[in-house]
């Protein structure tokens, strides 16, 4: 154990102990030569001399280190100091999942769908990289105090192959697929069951399978069937449910095929929570037709399953099996000066032997092998001598008859030519023209010239142009009814797309959902921002080209990242001040009023329409009020004020990172019975997480009103989401 103000390679100091697992210690730490606080998780004393558990721990380091992505754990350095073995990683502020859940019970659908969105795209990038964790559970993902989560513990993770075992090291039991519980091949649909099985704790507050043991867990896995969602948490919606029982089929090939497609989903579950559009993967048809057996398939069944014959004492004999011919009967006789056999068939007639004396004489059937033998001996005599004959009678007859046979043969065939040719010059009968080759409207026109009606058959052909025919019956020159339907193939051209050609990349997101529907090709569809690409166009397809039935992923541009900036202070700033505050910022001068005040002086901003530090895009327009000075009619203004700050993800959650929000701030006073509103800040887009001061030093009321709420109302849905009591007072 490392103690506090502990330098390792004199740049990491250790500040403290902040956790401990099976074989590491983890350590709150700061790093020196970049002034930064880390996270460094040091292998234990006990398993530093145990090669295998050395090799493991930098197993973890490696898996983890070839990952970048924002919601996976960074791995900075991986360090062997002498006997000493740890591994520098990015330190994440926060609470496991596991402790979230425990803490505030089953999750809210919205709040849910954030986290496991979260979660899914850590896996797939490490999917994406040929990692796979084989240890997903609510332990291994941390949701740092900002609400983002990430992937940790990669301390099982295997490069996936066809090697991808689970072998001794296994993930935790309440998590493990079937397949890591028989100890079989695991792959990515393996990380995909387990966070099947994550996401329904998140939805219910409980796991699926429970026992006294590790063992009952592990085959309840197998085994049994997983009581529903719906059934523990009847909030979950019906488009939730399905994903969580997708994931968790218990045969790898029923689930989803990649964490892309979770992702797709669980992004339609947000929007159409009650939607039913989960497909199933169809199961293998198991079932076999009835077969009926003949009696000739009967009676060779019976035969065959007569094993055995009774003796003469009624016992049976084992092992022997009766052959449709009669017996051969044997007679063994033991000579008094020497064993030797002989055999004695029925007819009488003896093989040579020696003579014996006080004989002792038995019937038993010969040997089965024997049997056989014999018989198919005689069979085979049989065959060859039909055989035989039947040569001998086809040359003798061939002697006799050859040439009157060849002249007959030969006079049929000119009988039948001559008949077609009657045929042909009456008209019943034309020959048949060759339209391979030709496009489908030139064949169509040759046919008409000899009165012959298309039969057309359309299939994909990658050597032949589209609509050209490829093959034709009856074939060239053969004598066909005249009037009659003749068959012709044409091509459809070849069933491979080129996607950049039929113009897909000029395409909005809704317009190549439509033409991949229609070309029967499964498209799945990703996000990212792009500078050069228009918001809702496409940036890539892969592959480019796809045949019908195929599958792509389709990546679509959200414009450009809009950076951040935060609002200044313009109270009490001459306007040129202002001006210059905002173009600072990277932020544009909205409409500017003007107002009457007894306090600010003339000439200076005396409010504006974004408080101070609130977090807004650049490039935005902010309004100001400029003093007007004080009014010159006479009459009291009643001035209030506010400085505090409001935190949306206090009512979201973790998931509020992934969460925007449209709001709007303004004041509410009754005035002579009627409710009257002020507005104070315009409708502007937040991120959940972000926090928004709610600061107005100079709110004027109405006359004679000494009390109001400021409120934050959500501007889509004008519900008020949090107030705040104001007290005016009167100024003259």
């Amino acid at each position: 154990m490392l103690s506090k103000g502990t330098f390792l390679q004199d740049r990491y100091e250790i500040l403290e102990k902040i956790g401990s697992g099976g074989m590491s210690d983890v350590y709150r730490a700061r790093c020196h030569k970049l002034n930064r606080l880390v996270a460094i998780k040091v292998l234990k004393e006990e398993f530093r001399s145990d090669a295998s558990f050395v090799e493991k721990f930098k197993m973890e380091a490696q898996a983890a280190a070839r990952l970048s992505h924002p919601n996976i754990v960074s791995v900075y350095d991986v360090v062997d100091e002498g006997d000493l073995h740890y591994i520098v990683m990015e330190l994440v502020e926060g609470i496991t999942l596991k402790s979230y859940i425990a803490k505030k019970g089953a999750l809210g659908t919205t709040e849910a769908i954030g986290i496991a969105l979260q979660m899914a795209q850590g896996i797939e990038a490490a999917h994406e990289n040929g990692i796979v964790h084989r240890d997903i559970k609510p332990q291994n993902m941390i949701i740092s105090m900002d609400g983002k989560v990430k992937v940790t513990d990669f301390g099982i993770a295997r490069a996936a192959s066809s090697q991808t075992m689970s072998a001794t090291a296994m993930g935790s039991v309440h998590y493990i697929s079937p397949e890591q519980a028989r100890g079989g091949y695991c792959d990515t649909r393996s990380d995909i069951y387990s966070f099947g099985i994550t996401l329904y704790e998140m939805v219910t507050g409980k796991v699926p399978f429970e026992g006294d043991n590790t063992v009952t867990v592990a085959l309840a896995h197998l085994e049994e069937p997983m009581r529903l969602p719906s059934e523990v948490n009847p909030a979950v919606p019906v488009s939730l449910e399905k994903i969580i029982l997708k994931c968790t089929e218990k045969k790898a090939e029923y689930r989803y095929g990649s964490m892309g497609e979770v992702i797709t989903d669980l992004r339609r579950a947000l929007i159409e929570p009650d939607g039913d559009f989960v497909e199933e993967v169809p199961r293998a048809d198991t079932t076999a037709k009835t077969v009926t057996i003949s009696e000739e398939e009967l009676s060779q069944i019976r035969q065959g399953s007569r094993n055995r014959r009774t003796d003469s004492g009624g016992q049976p004999e084992i092992g022997r099996q009766v052959m449709p011919e009669e017996p051969v009967t044997t007679e063994i006789r033991a000579a008094e000066d020497e064993e030797e056999l002989f055999l004695q068939e029925d007819s009488g007639k003896k093989r040579p032997g020696k003579k014996a004396g006080n004989q002792q004489t038995r019937n038993e059937d010969v040997s089965p092998q024997l049997e056989r033998l014999l018989t198919g001996l005689g069979i085979f005599v049989a065959v060859i001598f039909v055989i035989g004959v039947i040569l001998v009678l086809v040359r003798v007859g061939g002697i006799f008859n050859l040439g009157s046979g060849g002249r007959e043969t030969q006079a049929q065939e000119t009988v039948s030519e001559s008949e077609t040719a009657r045929e042909e010059e009456a008209g019943t009968l034309v020959r048949m023209p060759s339209v391979k080759g030709l496009t489908m409207d030139e064949a169509e026109e040759r046919l008409a010239e000899y009165d012959l009606i298309p039969e057309w058959e359309e299939v994909y052909d990658d050597t032949a142009k589209k609509d050209t025919v490829i093959s034709q019956d009856p074939a060239e020159g053969e004598s066909v009814e005249r009037y009659s339907r003749v068959k012709l193939t044409a091509s459809l051209g070849s069933d491979q797309l080129d996607l950049s050609a039929l113009g897909v990349m000029a395409m909005t997101e809704e317009e190549a959902k439509t033409f991949f529907t229609q070309n029967r090709i499964t498209a799945s569809f990703q996000h990212q921002y792009d500078d050069t690409v228009e918001a809702g166009k496409i940036i890539s397809c892969d592959p480019m080209t796809v045949a019908a039935g195929g599958t792509v992923t389709v990546v679509v541009s959200d414009g450009p990242e809009q950076a951040m900036t935060v609002m200044p202070d313009l109270i009490n700033q001459t306007e040129e001040i202002a001006l210059g505050l905002l173009t600072e910022a990277g932020l544009e001068a909205g409409r500017v009023t003007y107002d009457n005040s007894s306090t600010i002086e003339k000439g200076n901003i005396m409010g504006q329409e974004v408080p101070k530090g609130t977090a807004i895009m650049r490039g935005s327009s902010v309004g100001y009020t400029v003093s007007a000075g004080p009014a010159s009619e006479e009459g009291q203004r009643y001035v209030g004020a506010i400085n505090t700050t409001f935190d949306p993800s206090s009512l979201i959650g973790p998931g509020s990172g992934s969460v925007e929000l449209r709001i709007l701030i303004r004041l509410m006073q009754v005035v002579d019975g009627e409710t009257q509103y002020t507005p104070l800040m315009p409708a502007t887009t937040i991120n959940g997480s972000t926090l928004v001061p709610v600061s107005f030093s100079n709110i004027e009321g109405a006359a004679g009103v000494d009390t109001g709420e400021v409120q934050i109302v959500n501007a889509d849905t004008q519900e008020v989401i949090r107030s705040y009591t104001v007290q005016f007072f009167p100024l003259g």
